[in-house]
């Protein structure tokens, strides 16, 4: 049973990721980075919301971050994670998204990926 100050924390993460959503949306030409941030893990997926379909993804779960050798919960494993799925996309074609931090601050971790998206060639 989660605490009531855990209860509340929650609910305000996610009335703050349906306010981003309400104004963030992606298409076929320029698709959604949707940042998914948990205590010890990240996941990235860049996603065409007009279709409904996840076109790269990338966590800290992963085998090709694993490959790189840092930290899933650092600020430098997200930087690490970010450059992956900066590469990705590039791969499969995608040079503009939109970001979407889902409710969380734009700052730490999720700063790091989008920093690091924008080193590896994605346009915000």
């Amino acid at each position: 049973m989660k605490t009531l100050n855990a209860r509340k924390r929650e609910a305000g993460l996610v009335r703050r990721h349906r306010r981003v959503r309400g104004k963030v949306s992606g298409t076929a030409a320029r698709p959604r980075m949707c940042v998914t941030r948990s205590n010890n893990n990240l996941y990235v997926q860049v996603i065409d919301d007009a279709a409904g379909k996840t076109i790269v993804g990338a966590s800290t779960l992963g085998a090709d971050f694993k490959a790189t050798g840092k930290k899933a919960g650092t600020v430098e494993g997200a930087a690490a994670l970010g450059e992956i799925i900066g590469k990705k996309a590039v791969d499969a074609g995608i040079t503009e998204i939109v970001f979407d931090r889902g409710g969380n601050l734009y700052h730490g971790r999720v700063k790091a990926v989008a920093e690091a998206a924008r080193e590896a060639g994605l346009k915000f």
